[in-house]
């Protein structure tokens, strides 16, 4: 017999973690969310019924699941691909996007105005087009440019004509 072929009981802490990934995945495709996997010892049964049950198998899994750093939702399932960092961020995100009131605004149906103008004017301009009651809910966004503003909106000839008759007119 060769002394130099080692066999290997248990999986490495790697292969572990790999294989709670891999059940986790597969858990979330078939149920939509992980509703069974709690601590490290809910993977035993998967990992027992591949190698031979012991204390070392326990804490290699034990340490996998440590390893992956993984957070948990409010019922205290783990929460797969993301880390307990990910999640922190994402918290924060939420946080941030339910004190500004946030919303999401697709372009599909904007159009592009571009207002040509001269850079020294362009900030105050926009600061004083953003608080125009005339343009007030006429378009999503206003964009500095390299050679004026970018009006985004989904009224566009509103804009422009409002844009067209203020040109035109002379002042008082």
């Amino acid at each position: 017999m060769d002394n130099n072929i080692t066999t290997r009981k248990n999986p490495s802490r790697e292969t572990c973690q790999k294989t709670i990934k891999r059940i986790l995945v597969t858990e979330v495709l078939e149920k939509g969310k992980n509703e069974q996997f709690r601590q490290a010892s809910d993977f035993m049964p998967f990992f027992q019924s591949l190698y031979a049950p012991s204390d070392a198998l326990t804490k290699q899994v034990q340490r996998a699941v440590k390893a992956m750093d993984m957070p948990r939702d409010e019922n205290g399932y783990f929460i797969v691909n993301k880390t307990s960092d990910q999640m922190e961020q994402d918290n924060e995100i939420r946080s941030l996007l339910q004190k500004g009131n946030a919303t999401l605004l697709s372009f599909e149906s904007s159009e592009p105005i571009l207002l040509k103008v001269d850079s020294p004017v362009v900030d105050y301009l926009i600061h004083t087009l953003e608080s125009s009651i005339s343009l007030k809910n006429k378009y999503d966004t206003m964009i500095k440019t390299s050679n004026g503003i970018l009006i985004l909106t989904r009224e566009k000839a509103r804009v422009l004509a409002y844009i067209q008759n203020i040109l035109s007119t002379k002042s008082i």
